[in-house]
């Protein structure tokens, strides 16, 4: 009967990851943004709430919260965060940012400016990890490319949204790829194979489409004002870029980029060794509130587990699942309603990824594909709402002269993206042939 009983779980143990949702969410809709509260205040009321509404002593539950939060794989995931923030701003400090943007404008034809606005948020958010940096750098941009030109502003917009979104879901040091890799305990290379196997097909078929609307485009071309760059600050991020796809450890790649990138400030005179060492720790405290989160969540993950909570929601999403693919729609269901609870990618990866964890493994699924799929559709979700950073960053850009429905109605990538998924998903020929052509070894085709 007990053991009955834990399999069941407990839905009650649920209440303090519930309540940490809640504040999340109605904070955000009360102040009209969902960034306001920060969120490892939101999930220490979960916390707080966990200590006061479980049973066990205080000390049981003090030795539990830190044992989760201590454990190795939040630990590297937390690690991994600081060595990303680090590189992000000491490669942005060296100009990079800015020469990736300026080289992308200066070899764009105005009929192809959706095109070319893809392109270059797609490579920029693969380099840096972070689709909201890549919009808060070319969005202004783009705005004003499509009034100069006559451009269509949803669908460059779309364009907009879609690239950046693609190197969120692909990077190597995104957010969202940290945490699903270690949530599931795979290596990232391995998962970035296989994302790229889903996401460079939808990325091909976008280009196809914005390269045809572009050919048919009746714009004539204008005059854009030429900006210098540095072709050297643009190395660091194709040498990351490189090291993750030949295998290279994430620490060691993360390490040898910022280092390369801050040799080439240090000689731009873009600045001083300390500096540099400023720009390191600007980097690290960039990415205190996911650090925080990541630990924080962890600990309380670890309460709700203990109490049962998350075998209520493993019992009941198993009553769904009949097969190894309804086990994978399932994982991707889950973090997508997570996300539209809590509109943040990597929050929603981290609060579910335990789950997908349990049943990757009761289901004998293959890691790196079930790491690819939370990473997937948390994007997807996050890319297409309303009240997401995303969206609201291009809207705000827009200054009311492009709404919501017209630009997800153009963003083209999000649809196909979707379509290899569940092609992914649903086809084994489609596991045979990745497997086959990456030489991995996978029991279970």
């Amino acid at each position: 009967m007990t053991k009955n009983l834990r399999a069941k779980g407990n839905a009650f143990a649920l209440l303090p990851l519930l309540i940490f949702i809640f504040i999340f969410l109605g904070s955000g809709i009360f102040l009209k943004d969902f960034y306001a509260l920060p969120s490892p205040v939101a999930v220490l009321v979960g916390i707080i709430a966990a200590f006061l509404l479980f049973k066990e002593s205080a000390e049981e539950k003090t030795k539990t919260f830190i044992s989760g939060c201590g454990e190795s794989k939040i630990m590297t995931m937390c690690i991994i965060y600081l060595l990303a923030g680090a590189f992000a701003v000491v490669s942005k400090a060296t100009g990079g940012v800015d020469a990736v943007v300026n080289m992308g404008i200066n070899t764009i034809d105005a009929a192809y400016f959706p095109l070319g606005i893809f392109l270059i948020a797609a490579f920029l958010s693969t380099a840096t990890g972070t689709s909201v940096g890549a919009i808060v750098a070319i969005g202004p941009i783009a705005v004003r490319l499509a009034e100069s030109s006559g451009a269509s502003l949803p669908l460059i917009s779309g364009a907009l949204l879609g690239g950046s979104m693609l190197g969120d879901n692909l990077s190597m040091i995104s957010d969202t790829t940290i945490a699903a890799t270690q949530s599931l305990g795979c290596e990232l290379k391995d998962k970035f194979k296989i994302n790229l196997f889903i996401a460079f097909p939808a990325a091909v078929v976008t280009i196809i489409v914005l390269f045809y609307l572009g050919l048919n485009s009746e714009i004539i071309a204008v005059e854009i004002p030429k900006a210098s760059f540095d072709w050297i600050t643009i190395i660091p991020y194709l040498l990351v870029i490189i090291l993750a796809l030949i295998g290279v450890d994430v620490f060691t790649t993360l390490i040898i980029g910022t280092l390369l990138a801050g040799i080439i400030g240090f000689f731009g005179h873009s600045f001083t060794l300390l500096q540099f060492t400023q720009k390191i720790y600007e980097g690290f405290t960039s990415m205190t509130d996911i650090f925080l989160l990541s630990m924080l969540s962890g600990g309380l993950a670890a309460m709700v587990d203990k109490a049962g909570g998350i075998d209520y929601v493993l019992y009941h999403i198993k009553k769904g699942i009949k097969s190894k693919k309804s086990a994978q729609l399932g994982i991707g269901t889950l973090v997508g309603f997570a996300n539209l609870a809590i509109a943040n990618n990597t929050v929603s990866i981290v609060i579910t990824g335990g789950i997908a964890k349990e049943i990757n493994d009761e289901y004998d699924l293959d890691a790196r594909k079930t790491a690819t799929i939370l990473d997937i559709f948390s994007c997807i979700i996050q890319g297409i709402l309303p009240y997401g950073a995303q969206v609201l960053l291009i809207l705000s850009f827009a200054k009311g002269k492009l709404d919501f429905f017209d630009l997800i109605g153009n963003a083209w990538y999000h649809l196909f993206l979707l379509t290899f998924t569940s092609i992914a998903i649903y086809s084994s020929v489609w596991d045979k042939w990745v497997n086959k052509v990456l030489k991995f070894r996978n029991p279970n085709l």
